[in-house]
């Protein structure tokens, strides 16, 4: 079940250049702003399309990030799992990897959704903190649980009541992750264990962070002892003030993206501020690559499925969300894609596979994360609007964006 695909993985937690990057980001400002209630703000009675077209028109378009869905090792146009959902149900589900950067989609289909328009998508994943600003624009329906028992019942606790979404009434997690450090355990010849241990006079010039804001600052707050849920503007300025003097210092080497895969595959990086699924494929080539979840926590993030406004198959959407959910399904993709597995229970369909490589993903605790790990795991409140462009201008300075 579980495919070859060392391939290194695109960007999906892509950079937020707030203040540097062109009209997507100018557009998200621009919403943003004004007496506190966003301009394009679209009011629950208007969110649904005139007609469902659900019964009529077996049909769903669906737009996620390239490499997030299983495919078949011997043809990479069938997606094992998509395809058995068409066979079941008859449904003809157009699959398109067109998300490649969370702004970039935004500028994409924002201009139907502000207008009130539909976006000709039925469903679509992005990175959580992106899927605030569309729940707070009212650019997503809310989902009916009524048709999605599977969600009910399976769905992580841990991943349950988001600030920004409480219940998850308008977002279902595709794929979790977390926000740790990796680190070369027999290069370093020592263990790490807090945030604090990155900062070891061994490690200067040999350490990298991410660079995107919304990808970087939990964890680093969570080294200075912030509790991530309910951080504050002094937290954060805080934390800016200590990488300002570890950037001057020379101790940080630079900012990445998902290049730090290459930085500590070559031995150029001895740790760095990495994402849990990342890890597991840098651990299939290099043994001693280790993945951390400090002592005084990591961020738990996720990607999520949300219903567009004005979706014409919006019944039939909830219906593949749900399916998704079903255990055995949630395993077959969490044996492929390697991320922290959004459903639990899917942990003991693995275990119980004949194939020993597959039964062995059951006890990875990146994918499933044990007990202990669990409890040091937490999702971080959102940047609020209101903060957005002040806290990127700092950071941006620091990380050189």
């Amino acid at each position: 079940m579980r495919a070859n695909h060392n391939t290194p993985r695109l960007d999906r937690r892509s950079l937020l250049r707030a203040l540097g990057g062109g009209a997507a980001a100018a557009a998200v400002g621009a919403l943003a702003s004004g007496c506190g209630v966003p301009a394009a703000y679209v009011a629950p009675g208007d969110r649904a399309a005139d007609r469902d077209r659900s019964a009529d028109d077996k049909r769903l378009t669906w737009a996620n990030w390239p490499l997030y869905i299983d495919v078949d090792d011997d043809d990479p146009a069938k997606r094992p799992t998509l395809d058995a959902f068409e066979r079941r149900t008859g449904i003809q589900v157009r699959y398109t990897e067109e998300i490649n950067d969370n702004d970039e989609f935004f500028g994409k289909i924002s201009p139907s959704l502000m207008n009130h328009q539909s976006t000709g998508r039925d469903l679509i994943v992005i990175s959580d903190w992106m899927c605030s600003r569309f729940v707070r624009l009212g650019w997503v329906q809310e989902m009916d649980r009524s048709r999605q028992p599977n969600v009910t019942k399976y769905l992580d606790p841990l991943l349950r009541d988001p600030a920004f979404d409480p219940g998850r009434r308008s977002t279902v997690p595709w794929q979790s992750g977390i926000t740790g450090i990796a680190y070369n355990k027999r290069r370093l010849g020592r263990e790490i264990r807090h945030v604090s241990d990155l900062w070891a006079p061994d490690l200067k010039g040999r350490v990298t962070l991410l660079s995107g804001l919304d990808e970087s600052f939990a964890l680093l707050m969570q080294g200075n002892g912030v509790d991530i849920t309910r951080w504050t503007a002094d937290d954060f300025h805080r934390t800016c003030d200590q990488v300002e003097k570890l950037v001057a210092s020379k101790h940080i080497r630079r900012f990445t993206g998902n290049d730090y895969i290459k930085d500590l595959s070559s031995g150029d990086v001895l740790a760095c501020q990495a994402y849990s699924g990342d890890v597991i494929q840098l651990q299939a080539d290099d043994p001693d690559i280790e993945f951390v979840v400090p002592e005084e926590g990591a961020e738990l993030w996720a990607e999520s499925l949300m219903i567009p406004n004005l979706a014409e198959h919006k019944a039939t959407a909830e219906r593949l969300v749900d399916y998704y959910y079903e255990p055995e399904v949630a395993a077959e993709l969490a044996a492929w894609v390697n991320y922290v597995c959004p459903v639990p229970a899917a942990q003991h369909v693995l275990a119980s596979s004949k194939d020993k490589e597959t039964a062995e993903l059951a006890e990875d605790p990146l994918i499933f994360p044990d007990d202990r790990m669990r409890s040091r795991l937490a999702i971080a409140r959102d940047i609020k609007s209101t903060e957005r462009t002040e806290f990127a201008k700092r950071w941006n300075a620091i990380a050189g964006l």
